[in-house]
């Protein structure tokens, strides 16, 4: 079962979690550490359709100070310029996220692995 992939930082417990989670039941995901190759503007539209959330904001982490610095609460901020911080300041982003399937296709089907044992759902 090679058709996952995990947005992960090696850094956060969760992410660690979740990835031990996913080899355990063998399934060996393809690893992007998204700190370092933050999913494209077009890939993190998909990933909000792809877990159902029409404002970006539920896939942020708003306890970031990035998150007050550029005011991201405002409502006067447009999805697109939520989701173009996400790109821009991929630390915005609630982690982990796996996919099952492709990050291009909005028809695979993602979770948050918060906790990890949500990703279970994904091996069905």
């Amino acid at each position: 079962m090679n058709d996952f992939t995990i947005l992960h930082n090696p850094r956060c417990s969760k992410s660690r979690q979740t990835l031990q989670l996913l080899q355990d039941n063998n399934v060996q995901p393809k690893v992007v550490e998204y700190l370092k190759t933050p999913p494209s503007i077009a890939q993190l539209g998909n990933i909000l359709s792809m877990l159902a959330m029409t404002d970006p904001r539920q896939l942020m982490r708003k306890s970031e100070p990035e998150y007050k610095v550029l005011n991201i609460a405002s409502a006067s901020i447009s999805v697109d310029e939520l989701i173009r911080h996400m790109h821009l300041t991929p630390k915005l982003i609630e982690r982990p996220i796996v996919i099952k399937g492709s990050l291009s296709d909005v028809h695979s089907t993602a979770v948050i692995g918060r906790p990890p044992e949500n990703v279970l759902s994904l091996l069905c």
